[in-house]
């Protein structure tokens, strides 16, 4: 296996918030309806999973915001799901698997993303 990329993100949760009061849509452009069901600060978290992910991949334009869902496994550890434009870009360079790891605390929520080849 080979690591093709790495991504990490760090977002202030006030920052979020005011971001979230100032355009409440971009809650619906950004998360899918299974990720709006979690609490802010883990919307944050998953908004930095985003970001990581993006730069995982290269940070390439196009990619859609809602075609990556991060979702929890039966254990309830973070796991990414992608569809269209980065399940596209994931399979241009190779990518197999995605590990995603999410936090929040003391006012921050950040994650890292790491993408694998086969």
């Amino acid at each position: 296996m080979a690591i093709v990329g790495v991504g990490i993100d760090v977002v202030e949760l006030e920052r979020f918030d005011r971001a979230v009061e100032r355009s409440p849509r971009f809650l619906e452009r950004v998360f899918t309806p299974a990720e709006r069901e979690f609490g802010r600060h883990s919307l944050a978290a998953r908004w930095a999973a985003k970001e990581a992910l993006a730069k995982a991949l290269g940070a390439p334009a196009g990619l859609v915001w809602r075609d990556a869902e991060v979702l929890r496994d039966r254990s309830g550890r973070p796991r990414l799901e992608v569809s269209g434009t980065v399940a596209a870009r994931a399979q241009e360079l190779g990518v197999a698997t995605f590990h995603v790891s999410l936090s929040h605390d003391a006012g921050v929520a950040s994650a890292i993303v790491i993408a694998e080849a086969t």
